[in-house]
Order: structure tokens, then C-alpha cells, then sequence
């Protein structure tokens, strides 16, 4: 029977959903308006050809996204108040006890499969068409099985003994369950990242140690005058999936690793690298990584504290359409509906992670140079086909990076007045914005 929540959440549920339309309408709208012109600071290195399929694809996917929206909206309402979770709760009771650890598990992992069955034609389309049509897809159909087959099973592997642990940490600690809750998770979390680069990337993609040549030793240089340790370097072939370049870290401590898309090798000079690994570093001198490890577990620890005053009573599961109550139903219940609560906080988490970024730019301008962050940046958003011209308020909410042209007007705005960093001793041949 409806009660105040059910009201509550239909109105967070109507209110995130109107504004992530509009917000994606206005996104597409303003992308088309500047589709004819690129802007001027760009005029030089990006052609009106390449501007215009940039907008074209930007267009593409926010469309894509809205119709996925709106069927996640009607499958939210299904498994609440449409009476789907309740169903799955009652046809799992059959076999095992309700409200026990296998019945808590079974039900769990349902909605997730479930949610991911109905989002996976829209993968398919993203995959086949979107990315095709833009000339970025390089999967063929067997190797997207391949991936989800082992993407399902390390999901198994890892997610069902996380469930049995939480599933009995709820029945075992009292009130207290949603603590060890935490600990449970955040531990998780923490042992995720030491394991990801030497035991579940290298399921999914081939990584190749660069010992040699001039990227090396300009890497080499870069991490000594950054005083940073690694595991190695190495270039991954994500060609066989995508033509979009990318760089990233992945680990912690000794199991750190830098990893280059072998499309970003081929396609910038060994300089222009240098200078996006020197922003990476930034990051990982600067703290931003576990700042942001700190503000996820400081957002689960006040998720799961909500959701141990809600758990006792009744009004919570009965608003949002289950008439078995049970930790399982809570948990997929605050699975479902938190994203529509918490949807506002999208704007301070985006404005924090652009500040971040900021900072690692100017932390890059003291390590290498600004020309070739810039020549990197403008390759990038290039190939990788990124709008210049997004919408203000759509980025604003969404984008964790700024802006092209605010990123690149800040790197310009500070010359480059030092000595080049391969003859300095420090990190300090200019200063940071």
C-alpha cells in the first residue's frame, strides 16, 4: 500500500529523470547549433570535418543514453512498485528459506542479472552501431561473447562470496551490521585494486613491457625527476577493441603499473606521451587517487548508516512495493532507488574532479612541457572524436573533465620559461596555475 515514501520516491524518481532528459536535450541541441564552426582557438589543428563528426557523435550517444534512461526508469518502477522484486523474493522462497543467506544471494544476484540482461541490447547498439559508425569499433561479435562471458564470471567469482559475507554480517553484528558492513566493502574495494593489474586485466588484454627506445628513457627521466616507483610500463593492445587512445595507473604500492593504449603510442610523439603521463602523475603526487578512494568510502559508510536506520521498519519496504521484508529486499531496494536521492550530488563530485584535473596539469607544466600537453590534449579530442563544444550545464553536471578549450586556455596561460625538464634537476621549470 502506497504510504509518504512511495510519494517521496516517485517525486526524486520524476524530478532526476525530467532534469537528466533535459539536460541531455540541451546537450544535444547546443552540440548541433556549433556543428558548423570550430571554435576559433582550434581552427588550426582541427578540421571542420573532424568537428563536425565530433558533434555528430556526441549527438549519437546522448540520444542512445536517453533511451536507455527511460527504460531504466520503467524497469526501477517494475522490480518497486510494479511488484518484480517481490515476485523474484517469493519464487526464490521456494527453494531456500526466506530471508536466509542463499535466498538473500539468489535474490541479489537476479536484479543484477536482470539489469544487466535489459541493458544489454543497448551495448550491442553502442558497440555495433554507434562506434561503428564513427569508425572507432575494432570488436567483431565473438570477441564482445568473449568478454562478457569472462566479465560474468570474475563478476561471479568476486561478487557472490561478497554477497554471503555481507548477507551474514547482517544477520551476525546486531545494529552494528551496516560498520562491518563498511569494512567489509571498503576492504574489498582496496583488494580490488592490488589484484586488477596482474590477475583481471590480463584476462582482457595483452600488456607488453616498453623497455627500450625514446619513450622509455623519457619515461625513465620523468618518473626519476617525479620521484615515483613503478612496476613497469607497458602498452596494452586496446586496438583490437577500439581506436580511441587512452593512458592510465592501475594499483597500488608495488603492483603499480603505467599503461599506455598502444593507439595513444602510435598516434603521439614520444614527448606529447611524456607530458600526458606527467598529468597522470600529478594525480598520484597529488593525492587525488586516494582523496577520491576516501570520498567513496566516506559516501558508502553514510549510504550503508542510512540504510541501517531504514532496514527495521516496515513503512521502508512497503513504500517501495515488497510486502517480505528482509536485508536482501533492503539491499536491492537502496541499490534501486538511492542513484534517484543522491543524483544532485553529480554536480559537486564533477566540480571536485575538475579541480583535480587542474591540478594535475599544472603539476605537469613543472615536469614536462606545456606545448606538448597541449599538442596531446588537441590530438586527443581530435581522435578520439570529443566535442569542443559541449553543453555548459550538461558538462557542468556530468563531464569530470573541464572544457577543452578552459583545460587548454589554462595550460597557454603560463609560458613555458624554463630550461626543457630532460636537462633540469627539479621539478620546478615553471609555475604551476
Amino acid at each position: 500500500m502506497p504510504n509518504a515514501l512511495t510519494w517521496i520516491f516517485l517525486a526524486a524518481l520524476a524530478a532526476a529523470t525530467l532534469t537528466r532528459l533535459w539536460l541531455a536535450a540541451r546537450q544535444v541541441r547546443h552540440v548541433s547549433a556549433h556543428r558548423d564552426a570550430v571554435p576559433p582557438g582550434f581552427a588550426a589543428s582541427i578540421p571542420l570535418a573532424a568537428h563536425q563528426k565530433a558533434a555528430d557523435y556526441t549527438a549519437a550517444k546522448t540520444r542512445l543514453g536517453m533511451a536507455e534512461l527511460a527504460l531504466g526508469v520503467i524497469i526501477v518502477l517494475a522490480f518497486t512498485l510494479g511488484g518484480l522484486l517481490q515476485w523474484l523474493s517469493d519464487a526464490w522462497s521456494r527453494i531456500f528459506t526466506t530471508g536466509g543467506i542463499a535466498h538473500g544471494t539468489a535474490l541479489l544476484l537476479s536484479v543484477v542479472i536482470l539489469q544487466a540482461l535489459v541493458s544489454l541490447p543497448f551495448s550491442l547498439y553502442r558497440t555495433f552501431v554507434v562506434e561503428s559508425r564513427y569508425g572507432f569499433n575494432r570488436m567483431t561479435l565473438a570477441l564482445y561473447l568473449a568478454d562478457l562471458a569472462k566479465q560474468t564470471l570474475v563478476g561471479l567469482v568476486l561478487g557472490v562470496p561478497l554477497l554471503l559475507a555481507l548477507l551474514w554480517l547482517t544477520g551476525r553484528m546486531g545494529e552494528l551490521w551496516w560498520f562491518y558492513a563498511w569494512l567489509l566493502m571498503t576492504a574489498f574495494s582496496l583488494g580490488l585494486q592490488l589484484i586488477m593489474p596482474a590477475v583481471i586485466l590480463p584476462l582482457f588484454n595483452k600488456f607488453t613491457p616498453i623497455t627500450e627506445g625514446e619513450l622509455a628513457q623519457r619515461i625513465a627521466a620523468l618518473l626519476a625527476r617525479c620521484g615515483f616507483k613503478s612496476s613497469g610500463l607497458y602498452k596494452m593492445d586496446g586496438s583490437k577493441r577500439s581506436s580511441h587512445g587512452n593512458a592510465f595507473f592501475t594499483g597500488f604500492g608495488a603492483t603499480k603499473r603505467i599503461v599506455l593504449f598502444d593507439t595513444l603510442v602510435d598516434r603521439l610523439q614520444p614527448a606529447e606521451v611524456e607530458a600526458v603521463l606527467a598529468h597522470e602523475l600529478g594525480h598520484y603526487k597529488l593525492h587525488h587517487i586516494v582523496k577520491m578512494l576516501a570520498i567513496s568510502a566516506a559516501m558508502t559508510f553514510a549510504g550503508l548508516w542510512v540504510l541501517g536506520q531504514l532496514i527495521e521498519h516496515s513503512w521502508f519496504y512497503t513504500g517501495l512495493g515488497v510486502a517480505t521484508a528482509s536485508t536482501a529486499a533492503a539491499l536491492a531496494l537502496f541499490m534501486l532507488v538511492g542513484p534517484e536521492f543522491t543524483f544532485l550530488l553529480h554536480p559537486l563530485m564533477t566540480h571536485y574532479s575538475r579541480k583535480n584535473e587542474f591540478e594535475a596539469d599544472a603539476y605537469a607544466k613543472g615536469h614536462a612541457q606545456s606545448r606538448d600537453l597541449v599538442q596531446a590534449l588537441v590530438k586527443l579530442y581530435r581522435d578520439n572524436a570529443s566535442t569542443l563544444t559541449p553543453d555548459p550545464l550538461h558538462s557542468a553536471f556530468y563531464d569530470s573533465h573541464p572544457p577543452a578549450a578552459l583545460r587548454i586556455a589554462r595550460l597557454e596561460a603560463t609560458l613555458d620559461i624554463a630550461k626543457d625538464p630532460h636537462t633540469a634537476t627539479s621539478g620546478k621549470d615553471s609555475l604551476p596555475v
